[in-house]
């Protein structure tokens, strides 16, 4: 019930539209750009159910109570334990290992406030996965979703951030003034 809701929000409330086409590999990290508001997730899986495709988020171990685990795995939701002394993108890089099919979604700012630069998560849990970056174009002023080509994270960390920040210029948030601008 809630995915033809967000289904819904998606297309016909907020009357986004696709460009581009979605993958079929079982492995990549989805980078979302930009992320403003909290109505990004409702697009994002009412966009999920249209495609009837498996897309991934990780939330904290805590979400997933007896009451509420079943409702966020339906929805991708993977339960990361935030209390070990573990880093993060290992875990993450450790359940694309445990998956036949795991394609993580994660905003690059990290928050949906405006940031100064993107944190660098995604970008190493691709590397050290050996999976590619699929962009994702959350484009509020356009109504769009854009999906960019996979791209495959090289030893040049510097040039591989500037190609795909070039990618989401001139895209804006839900929230314009927390989007990032991209020179």
């Amino acid at each position: 019930m809630f995915r033809q809701i967000a289904k819904f929000f998606a297309f016909k409330v907020f009357k986004f539209s696709l460009e581009g086409v979605f993958p079929k590999d079982p492995k990549f990290v989805i980078a979302v750009v930009p992320h403003t508001s909290n109505w990004d997730f409702f697009v994002a899986i009412g966009v999920r159910t249209f495609l009837k495709e498996p897309i991934h988020f990780v939330g904290k171990k805590e979400l997933f109570t007896p009451l509420t685990s079943r409702f966020f795995k339906n929805l991708g939701g993977m339960p990361l334990n935030r209390k070990k002394n573990e880093n993060v993108v290992e875990a993450i890089t450790r359940m694309y290992g445990e998956e036949e099919v795991f394609r993580m979604a994660i905003a690059p700012e990290g928050t949906r406030k405006k940031v100064s630069e993107w944190k660098t998560g995604f970008y190493y849990i691709a590397k050290n996965a050996g999976v590619p970056i699929l962009p994702i174009a959350l484009d509020w002023k356009n109504r769009l979703m854009k999906f960019h080509p996979l791209f495959t994270p090289t030893e040049d960390k510097e040039k591989d951030f500037s190609y795909l920040e070039n990618l989401f210029k001139g895209v804006v948030g839900k929230i314009p003034k927390y989007t990032r601008t991209i020179h």
